[in-house]
């Protein structure tokens, strides 16, 4: 199960008997602003967790401890997207990877109420993507792991050899099922199939620009279109 940050504090917070508008009150935003973090759909700021430790007596190594457990796996879940659906030579599109990380993410919370990752998912014009995805992809190239080619006006990516070693420890064994058939189904077709196929699907079609995207959404999805 992922460690997620949102499910963390409200577990925290009805364990302590306290109600939305009182820990609201005491972050300084409104109800409904709270209401919208603890769905995920919102992020607060820093002197915000720092409220949000003392409201709950935890340290702010135990609050972002939550959040880092769940970009490292983040971080694993691109390695075995390179592993599973690049081409011939190694590599994959930067934007076909993305858009299957949605659909490992998105996938998953339809089957079981819960992200894989616990990243946060924004409508921006090319697609569904969280904020980290950037800085993860900077982070794995900047320790070695994998290699950004830059042919014409696209971004191949490809895993290091000294990487390919690498255990995907986060990463459970169904997980990696799940991603290995998201894979196979996409891995041959053209980068914007997967993109029109993404931008097809109720959570991008009814959200608005830059806005975080509810993963409850892709419950009213059909089956058949979920990935």
């Amino acid at each position: 199960m992922v460690n997620q940050y949102f499910k963390l504090i409200k577990d925290l917070r009805i364990k302590k008997g306290l109600r939305q508008e009182e820990v609201a009150k005491k972050l300084e935003i409104s109800r409904s602003s709270y209401i919208s973090f603890e769905q995920g759909k919102i992020e607060l700021n820093f002197s915000q967790i720092v409220k949000l430790s003392d409201v709950f007596g935890i340290s702010l190594e135990e609050v972002e401890g939550g959040l880092q457990s769940n970009y490292e796996k983040y971080k694993e879940m691109i390695l075995a997207y390179i592993r599973k659906a690049s081409s011939g030579d190694g590599s994959i599109l930067k934007t076909k990877l993305a858009k299957m990380l949605y659909l490992a993410d998105f996938t998953w919370f339809y089957n079981h109420l819960e992200s894989m990752s616990g990243m946060q998912y924004r409508r921006i014009k090319y697609g569904p993507v969280p904020d980290m995805y950037f800085r993860a992809i900077d982070e794995l190239e900047e320790k070695g792991k994998i290699t950004i080619n830059y042919k014409k006006e696209m971004l191949l990516i490809s895993e290091n050899r000294g990487s390919k070693n690498q255990k995907l420890e986060k990463l459970s064994k169904e997980e990696i099922r799940l991603i290995e058939k998201i894979a196979k189904k996409w891995k041959d077709k053209k980068t914007s199939e997967i993109v029109d196929f993404t931008h097809n699907q109720l959570p991008y079609k009814i959200c608005s620009p830059d806005e975080i995207i509810p993963y409850e959404l892709i419950t009213q999805e059909d089956p058949k279109y979920v990935y």
